[in-house]
């Protein structure tokens, strides 16, 4: 599916292939991780997996929240207070300490310059999209790589090197930060550390 396939489609497609292939639901839905990748409130994202309408927010509103769920899940993430934060964005942004605070705590609204610098800053992915979409915009660009995989699982190394070892329903890249490459490396010498060695034929 592509890019501007609606919500409710690409949904409708992954729980499909969710009960073809007697997957867990909550492995490739989950609101947790969703909400943290999207930095939408879990009960938003919760709302949206059941089918319902986005939330009526402006764009203004949803640059604000965003980027507030962000800088907590920062905090929560580092044990840095929000000062540290505020002087951290005020150098990438090349703003005060105190207008710093007022954006990281979702009151004051950057401009496009900033917000294209809070993209570098947050690492996130979608580019200045990942702010201002909405809801259920922003949930589904997430979505759509998974429903890529489960679509397409020939095209993916880790789910190949899983199956090879008769290990299903396992999405474990939504999690990390390493690339392919090394996730493949790091799960073969795992699976090969606890996988039955074949007998030597010389023996």
């Amino acid at each position: 599916m592509e890019q501007h396939t609606p919500l409710h489609k690409t949904l409708q497609r992954l729980d499909d292939l969710i009960g073809e292939r007697g997957l867990n639901r909550s492995d490739i839905l989950d609101p947790q991780t969703l909400a943290a990748r999207t930095a939408l409130p879990q009960s938003t994202v919760r709302s949206l997996l059941k089918g319902a309408a986005p939330p009526a927010d402006t764009v203004n509103e949803r640059v604000c929240a965003r980027i507030k769920a962000l800088s907590d899940a920062y905090l929560a993430r580092s044990g840095k207070r929000m000062s540290d934060l505020a002087t951290a964005v005020a150098a990438r942004l090349e703003i005060s300490d105190v207008w710093a605070r007022s954006v990281c705590d979702g009151k004051k609204i950057p401009n496009v310059t900033h917000l294209h610098r809070l993209v570098q800053f947050f690492d996130v992915e979608g580019g200045e999209s990942f702010f201002t979409a909405p809801a259920d915009e922003a949930l589904n660009r997430v979505l759509l790589p998974a429903l890529q995989r489960l679509e397409h699982p020939e095209q993916d190394p880790v789910a190949a090197l899983l199956d090879r070892y008769g290990v299903k329903g396992a999405d474990l890249r939504a999690h990390g930060s390493v690339s392919r490459v090394q996730l493949e490396r790091i799960l073969e010498g795992v699976l090969r550390s606890v996988a039955p060695e074949e007998e030597d034929p010389q023996r």
